[in-house]
């Protein structure tokens, strides 16, 4: 049975990621402040985003749109700098939906081909590629040189004489001229007025010529057979097909033919229901699988947009602003409950987040102040349910986008508009010996947390038990404080505290007979290990009584535990009932390698596949070029000695010289299957296994990552056959 997969995403603005200019001069140009490329998004730090945990990449800023650097060098169109926000200028101002920004190309006569070795690079490293699409306005120079041929570009058979035309691509003030004296910023000496008429309709619903400071000025609206301005108000015309609806559907084929896996697609409500189920419904014909993300504020729509082929939608003025409310100490931890309960029926479309490139920065003065306040939302909404998550490039180390960039300003947010350099995603992915030890320590939480969605299937499949209801205010237990909930998958069962207090906390929980019930949870002790600490504890599970448990300030608990253990059935790792024998009989080997050369103990988390292996070991000091070679050529020799693979039942009371019991639930069945490998290792476990060493093929060690703040290292690897 294929594994269900939490899509937990990572937005990344491309133009920043990369960018190892650090001058972050206001109003900088290209040349002062410098700009990420693509071919920077390199295999290793593509690598490093993987094994945090995330399984999609969202390249933010990718199809060109308008800026005030000059390209015209290059065949490109050059913008009125009148027209264009800020220095680099918004992504969300396209003037070519057929091309990639130029100024994330190091050759920019090949920005197509680098963006297609991207995406290549991309997937090999086991992630999947989202970028945005941006169907309700353009850049108010649109022109496209790079359509394909025979395509007309948007607005080219347009009757400008009309406001509206069911068939034109634009609304139209006629015989009016566009009036930007509501509009303010700084432009370069000598830039000519900017000369539009008749005026185009702004991209925000303005169907005046007059658009002010505030509106999208830089954008026009595109047409989807919505006349907004009539008698009757908002009449459509889609029949015969909108030509606009041909010509973004048209866009979404060509993106999507580009191997991508998925797009985001921005301000979807404010394009009509009727085009994405036309849209969305062609797109998936052709590339099934792929994924439709919705930018959609309004949360009485979120159900006929989900029925027009969305697949997730943003979290928003529901889940996020609640999040944000308890983090900031303005609302009840009890208020989640409300906010899932009232999308309990579309739960696993809707998209939650505490930061992206529209929203201020948790750590920023805006905001909180402090990434660590933040921990208790991450694990709510990373763990409640088996929905999307996505967290923005540089909130796993705390960026608190305190700059005053240029256009952007200083607003908490990480500027859209400037060119613009991160000195925390430089010292993450480049100077990794420059991070703080809070910026340390905030990244080994993250990953804990996001490795958790996939690696607990009680999280990615597993049904939910919300707690709150029967955990009012007490003197153990603050619902204003405290937010607690139940996973379960089978027979694994996390209990899930969030403590969204300063201050450490011993708190009684109940769990009520429903939940037992609900869950077919037995009556009986059971020892829970902390998936954030690795802290065991003896949790007494009764009817509707009290959980002792205590919980660090900002922090929380992920307790897991087992449920039965059945004759000869102890389960090491939670994969084990899937695993792949050759690469499951490698993990024992390896484990065994790891303790002899470094002292250390069996790893702490593994991920076991076919395709490709992760496992993690507490070291005392990160191995050397010289180790990491042993590691290989050492497994590579015992599975050559071809050692027999063998087993036999013993008391668990009695286990021979060298097994430990210390990871051994306290419920496990008296009788417990041991798994030799020759005289070189002996484990319990019920996993499947190869006969002999020899039928493991040959191990492949793929790739290491050290953490110096939890010493966590790391090993990817692969069998081959």
């Amino acid at each position: 049975m294929e594994l269900h997969r939490k899509i937990v995403i990572y937005q990344i603005l491309t133009r920043l990621f990369g960018n190892t200019n650090l001058t972050c001069k206001e109003w900088g140009s290209v040349l002062e402040n410098g700009c990420g490329k693509l071919n920077q998004i390199t295999t290793r730090k593509l690598n490093h985003i993987h094994d945090m945990g995330f399984t999609h990449v969202w390249y933010t800023g990718i199809i060109r749109h308008a800026t005030q650097t000059n390209y015209s060098s290059y065949g490109i169109p050059t913008q009125n700098a009148r027209v264009v926000k800020g220095k680099a200028g918004s992504p969300y101002a396209i003037t070519d939906y057929y091309d990639v920004d130029p100024d994330l190309a190091e050759n920019v006569d090949r920005r197509m081909e680098e963006f297609d070795e991207l995406v290549k690079r991309t997937h090999q490293a086991g992630l999947k590629v989202l970028i945005d699409f941006v169907p309700n306005h353009v850049a108010r120079q649109y022109k496209s040189i790079c359509k394909p041929q025979g395509v007309k570009d948007l607005g080219e058979d347009d009757d400008t004489s009309m406001h509206f035309n069911p068939q034109n691509n634009f609304y139209y003030c006629p015989g009016e001229t566009l009036d930007l004296q509501g509009v303010s910023q700084p432009v370069p000496d000598g830039t000519p007025d900017y000369i539009e008429c008749p005026a185009k309709c702004t991209g925000n619903d303005r169907f005046d010529s007059h658009p002010q400071q505030n509106d999208w000025y830089e954008t026009v609206k595109l047409n989807y057979g919505i006349d907004y301005t009539d008698a009757g108000g908002r009449s459509t015309h889609f029949i015969p097909t909108p030509n606009t609806w041909l010509k973004m559907t048209d866009i979404l084929l060509f993106w999507a033919s580009k191997g991508i896996d998925g797009f985001r697609c921005d301000m979807a409500e404010m394009v009509p229901a009727e085009f994405w189920a036309y849209a969305t419904a062609r797109v998936k014909k052709a590339f099934p699988g792929i994924i439709f993300v919705g930018e959609v504020y309004d949360p009485g729509k979120y159900r006929c947009y989900i029925q027009s082929g969305f697949d997730y939608l943003y979290d928003k003025v529901g889940m996020y602003d609640c999040l944000r409310g308890i983090i900031c100490q303005q609302r009840p931890a009890s208020a989640i409950t409300r906010e899932w309960q009232g999308t309990d029926d579309i739960k696993d479309h809707m998209l939650y987040f505490l930061e992206n490139h529209d929203e201020q920065r948790i750590a920023s003065d805006f905001f909180c102040g402090d990434a660590f306040k933040a921990i208790p939302a991450l694990i709510v909404e990373a763990l409640f349910q088996q929905n999307p998550i996505m967290i923005y490039a540089g909130q796993e180390v705390g960026e608190r986008g305190m700059y005053k960039e240029g256009f952007s300003g200083r607003d908490g947010r990480t500027t859209i508009f400037d060119y613009w350099g991160l000195e925390s995603l430089e010292h993450e992915y480049a100077d990794r010996q420059a991070l703080t030890p809070s910026q340390r320590a905030l990244e080994a939480i993250y990953r804990k947390i996001l490795n958790i969605c996939n690696d607990e299937r009680a999280v990615s499949e597993g049904q939910t038990f919300d707690l709150m209801y029967v955990n009012g205010l007490s003197a153990q237990f603050n619902p204003h404080d405290q937010f607690v909930f139940m996973r379960k998958f089978e027979n694994t069962v996390l209990l899930v505290i969030a403590n969204f207090s300063a201050w450490p906390k011993n708190l009684d929980v109940t769990v009520p007979s429903h939940a037992f019930d609900f869950l077919g949870l037995p009556e009986k002790n059971f020892v829970a290990t902390d998936l954030l600490t690795n802290e065991k504890t003896e949790l007494a599970l009764k009817r509707d009584s009290q959980v002792r448990v205590d919980v660090k300030g900002y922090s929380g608990r992920i307790y897991k535990f087992q449920l039965t253990m059945d004759k000869n059935s102890y389960v090491l790792n939670a994969h084990n009932k899937d695993e792949f024998p050759p690469a499951h009989t490698a993990e024992h080997l390896l484990n065994q390698l790891m303790i002899r050369m470094f002292g250390t103990q069996r790893s702490s988390n593994a991920h076991i596949e076919r395709k490709k292996s992760k496992m993690t070991f507490t070291l005392d000091h990160k191995p050397s070029r010289t180790e990491e070679k042993a590691i290989e050529t050492e497994m590579n020799r015992l599975i050559a000695e071809d050692l027999p693979v063998t087993y036999e039942y013993v008391d668990r009371h009695h286990l021979p010289d060298g097994v430990s019991a210390d990871r051994l639930p306290a419920n496990v069945s008296d009788t417990i299957r041991l798994v030799r490998i020759g005289d070189y290792d002996v484990c319990p476990c019920a996993g499947k296994h190869v006969r002999s060493t020899s039928q493991i093929g040959r191990f492949v060690l793929l790739g290491t990552n050290w953490d110096e703040h939890t010493h966590s290292f790391r090993v990817r690897f692969k069998v081959i056959q």
